[in-house]
Formats: structure tokens, C-alpha cells, sequence
């Protein structure tokens, strides 16, 4: 939704818009320990996005254990300080399948609720 973005939310924010409307569709909550980046094509694929550095120092301050990038992204990790990349787990997606996996609680089993 690139053209419709609003400047300071930007295409960055597909992969948590996409997590979050999948999440409501299939009553799977979306994980709390998790912060995630990136843009989707209308093909599904997860495209590279700018500021990792930033981003991903903001999810270590907030105390979040995992952050979901783009594969693309991977080499921004060198800018990435070690003390923020000693305190997160970094899962790298290809496609918007993969941030699905790695992003949603498994769903909760039918008989508990």
C-alpha cells in the first residue's frame, strides 16, 4: 500500500499490517515478544525497507525479544551495534508466508475455549 501510506508510517509497516489482519481473520493473536519491518508486493514477497538500525534499537529499549526483517535487510545487521544484537533473535522473511510463521501464537486448541 506504498501509495497510500501516510509518510510516517510508510510501506515498513505491510508485514505488521498484513500480520495483524491475518491474525483477526483466524483468531490467532500475534506475539508479543516480536517487533517486524517490511514491505509486501501484491505477490507476497517481503521487500528490503530502510532505518533497521533504528528500528531495531527501539524494539531492544522496549524489551522485545525477536524482530522479523526482510532477507533483504540481512546486511544491515552489520550497522546493528553488538550490544542490540546480542539482546534480540533475528528472523528473516522471504515471503509474507514466513512472517505469518514466525509472527502469530499457534492457534489455540478448540477444546480449551
Amino acid at each position: 500500500m506504498p501509495a497510500g501510506a501516510i509518510p510516517k508510517d510508510g510501506p515498513s509497516a505491510g508485514v505488521a499490517m498484513f500480520s495483524a489482519l491475518v491474525s483477526l481473520m483466524t483468531n490467532r493473536t500475534v506475539r508479543s515478544d516480536t517487533a517486524m519491518t517490511g514491505e509486501i508486493s501484491l505477490r507476497g514477497l517481503v521487500l528490503p525497507v530502510g532505518g533497521i538500525k533504528e528500528k531495531t534499537a527501539a524494539a531492544a529499549r522496549a524489551g522485545l525479544a525477536r524482530v522479523l526483517l526482510p532477507t533483504r535487510n540481512r546486511k544491515d545487521l552489520e550497522d546493528i551495534s553488538e550490544e542490540v544484537r546480542r539482546k534480540l533473535e533475528f528472523v528473516f522473511l522471504e515471503r509474507v508466508d514466513d512472517a505469518i510463521a514466525a509472527a502469530l501464537e499457534e492457534k489455540a486448541d478448540a477444546r480449551a475455549a
